[in-house]
């Protein structure tokens, strides 16, 4: 019985750490970030934009961030409205496993599946989820917009949308 607690509580204290993951924050991603947005000219008035949260990071702030993007795109390549073209957001969903002894077979304890040998053997899973979003834009002139009622206004969306500031860097 003294393993199974000391078990679940090393469980608990590696799900408070995971909790412990800040959200994606706003910022292009390279070779240093696994997370953040980038952007890719496909023709002239044409953009391929993508945001790529953590964990942490809720699908709707992936989403703002990704609509926030391609209105700065818009504004630096010169125009003041866009549409998108294609847009969708996907959920990436990881199983961690938690493993306490060895060899043993799968069943319920309780409410939760887990893999269990005897009263001291034990293995748990939880899932993590991020969201992936991307879009095409293609930005246009004020002439288009008039016959685009899809339109968006970057500089109304850039002035909505702002993101938080950047977390305080750990001690």
């Amino acid at each position: 019985m003294r393993r199974t607690t000391s078990g679940l509580l090393a469980l608990a204290a590696l799900l408070a750490l995971s909790g412990c993951e800040t959200p994606a924050p706003f910022q292009p991603r390279d070779e240093h970030h696994s997370t953040g947005y980038t952007d890719q000219r496909l023709a002239p008035n044409r953009y391929r934009v993508t945001f790529v949260g953590n964990a942490a990071t809720p699908r709707e702030t992936v989403e703002n961030y990704l609509l926030l993007r391609s209105a700065q795109v818009t504004l630096q390549s010169g125009y003041r409205y866009f549409v998108f073209d294609t847009r969708d957001t996907q959920a990436q969903t990881y199983y961690h496993t938690y493993y306490q002894g060895f060899g043993g077979f799968g069943g319920f304890r309780g409410r939760r599946f887990g893999w269990y040998w005897n009263d001291w053997d034990y293995a748990d899973s939880y899932p993590t989820t991020r969201y992936d979003a991307y879009a095409e834009i293609v930005m246009l002139t004020p002439d288009q917009v008039k016959s685009e009622p899809r339109a968006l206004d970057a500089n109304d969306i850039a002035a909505h949308l702002t993101p938080p500031p950047p977390p305080p860097p750990s001690h």
